[in-house]
């Protein structure tokens, strides 16, 4: 049986025509090809969902064939492969190693080797039954370009399924939420639509991330040949595939970026560096973006339950450990203070109980915290421990994020302040103040505690944007000098062991 009429442009093909596959073209039998068809679709058992997109596409192109003898390929017809196969082929092979990708994934030998027995007729000098190599050339052509185009356009694993099934909590109630990131879905439809229309391969060539720093990434890996730069590079490429939502028009944004243990405050014409102290591996600081909405001077330390359970809990009973830190505890039913000498570790594991750390000199939050909306009750603050910022590994924390210069952060937050509020803060930040207003406010309260509490709140208006991101590869703000940094999380040996397939390392 006859390949049915095919539509190749705006012609129609009949038998007739002259074909590209010669005196071969009377061998063509779509019944054959749909029973080799189907046995490609059985011996696939790939599991990434782009796959299983074609897998369904040609089932149904099966199921047609069975119920309505027409067999309507996309890449060939009776007259012979259509010309974007060798313009497709010629794009992949050219494109698909600058992003640091395996040709092998994407069915490239296959794919060239069928080709080049079709273009030379040798279907039977190399023993191939051309009912078998067109199905085959079909499928992987079609697998080929769904895989490009949806892992370029959304990337090749999915973030939030990764990360977020990663680490399990040790109190069993669950897996740790590290990723928070609002990604945008995989539109696993539009290439099948692009597929059936003229500009697919425009479609294809316009799937490339275009976001400034996938480019950088894209430039460095061609001038990189040290093996374990380009291994680094090629991971972080993949972040950059990921659509995360973010808002436009941003003048003034916090990057906090783990793997290199710093902070940059950046705005149209200057940026800020900092050290910072993240959460230790057992508690992570999560990846996320929200916006900084105010500030507390001296604040309260309110002990999350974990840290009261896992620590405090010990020192039941022990008033003398609670004074030393300045701790207090309190009835959360009844509202009283508690006196921690007949507060037991039993009571304190049980949950009823609230323990917090009184502001000022000696807290664990510092001088200063900068309070932003998350899912996880973490922010960026100051310490009482400025002797960690001198270590090389700085992954100390339950999972907030501590600053090494809380006030130029609080002074890049406020953007343009008056004087006289900062200088409140120098105060109740025992620094000198620098204003005359500054000078004799605390000659005046030099005998009380009242300069603590010149200011002890400040909304952050207009809010600003933070970011805590991920990236062992990154261009340095300030100069744009590409920098690589140990995986401290080792986020990138999951993502090389997820996207093991499609990567060419």
């Amino acid at each position: 049986m006859l390949l049915a009429s095919c539509v190749n442009g705006n012609r129609e093909y009949d038998e007739a025509d002259s074909s590209a596959f010669g005196s071969f073209v009377h061998a063509l039998d779509t019944t054959e090809q749909g029973k080799y068809l189907t046995h490609l679709l059985d011996a696939d058992t790939s599991k990434w969902e782009a796959d299983k997109k074609v897998r369904e596409y040609y089932q149904a192109v099966v199921a047609q064939l069975q119920t309505q003898r027409v067999f309507e390929p996309l890449w060939y017809n009776r007259a012979g492969v259509t010309d974007q196969v060798d313009v497709l082929l010629e794009q992949l092979q050219r494109e698909v190693p600058k992003h640091g990708l395996d040709p092998k994934a994407f069915f490239l030998p296959e794919i060239a080797s069928d080709l080049e027995i079709i273009h030379q007729l040798s279907f039977d000098s190399v023993g191939q039954n051309i009912n078998e190599l067109l199905p085959r050339l079909e499928y992987h052509l079609t697998k080929a370009y769904v895989r490009y185009a949806v892992g370029q356009r959304y990337g090749f694993i999915r973030p939030d399924q990764v990360f977020n099934h990663m680490d399990y909590k040790t109190d069993g109630t669950g897996y740790a939420r590290l990723f928070d990131y609002e990604v945008k879905a995989p539109d696993y439809e539009e290439p099948f639509q692009k597929l059936a229309s003229p500009d697919r391969i425009t479609y294809l060539q316009t799937s490339v991330p275009t976001n400034s720093l996938y480019q950088t990434f894209m430039r460095q890996l061609e001038q990189t040949t040290d093996s374990a730069k380009r291994e680094t590079l090629i991971v972080n490429m993949e972040r950059c595939r990921w659509q995360m939502v973010r808002p436009e028009g941003i003048t003034h944004q916090v990057v906090v970026n783990i793997p290199a243990q710093q902070l940059w405050a950046i705005c149209p014409d200057s940026v800020m560096p900092m050290k910072i102290c993240c959460g230790a591996v057992p508690t992570k600081t999560p990846l996320l973006n929200s916006e900084v909405s105010y500030m507390q001077v001296n604040p309260e330390w309110i002990i999350p339950p974990s840290i009261v359970k896992g620590e405090v809990s010990a020192h039941g009973g022990d008033s003398a450990y609670f004074a030393r830190n300045r701790y207090y505890i309190v009835d959360r039913a009844k509202g009283d203070t508690l006196d921690p000498k007949k507060v037991t570790k039993s009571q304190l594991m049980e949950g009823g109980l609230r323990v917090g750390q009184r502001g000022g000199a000696g807290n664990s939050l510092g001088r200063i915290v900068f309070r932003f909306a998350n899912n996880f009750g973490v922010y960026l603050h100051d310490t009482n421990n400025r002797g960690a910022f001198n270590r090389e590994r700085r992954t100390l924390s339950h999972g907030c994020v501590r600053v090494q210069k809380p006030f130029e952060l609080a002074c890049f937050l406020l953007q343009g302040a008056d004087e006289w509020t900062l200088d409140k803060i120098r105060i109740a930040m025992d620094m000198k103040p620098e204003t005359d207003r500054g000078i004799e406010y605390l000659e005046e309260h030099e005998e009380d505690p009242r300069p603590l509490k010149v200011i002890t709140y400040r909304d952050i208006n207009p809010r600003v944007p933070v970011y805590i991101i991920y990236y062992t590869a990154y261009p340095d703000p300030e100069t744009g000098e590409m920098q690589f940094w140990p995986d401290l999380y080792r986020y990138d040996q999951v993502i090389r062991k997820k996207m093991a397939e499609y990567l060419s390392l």
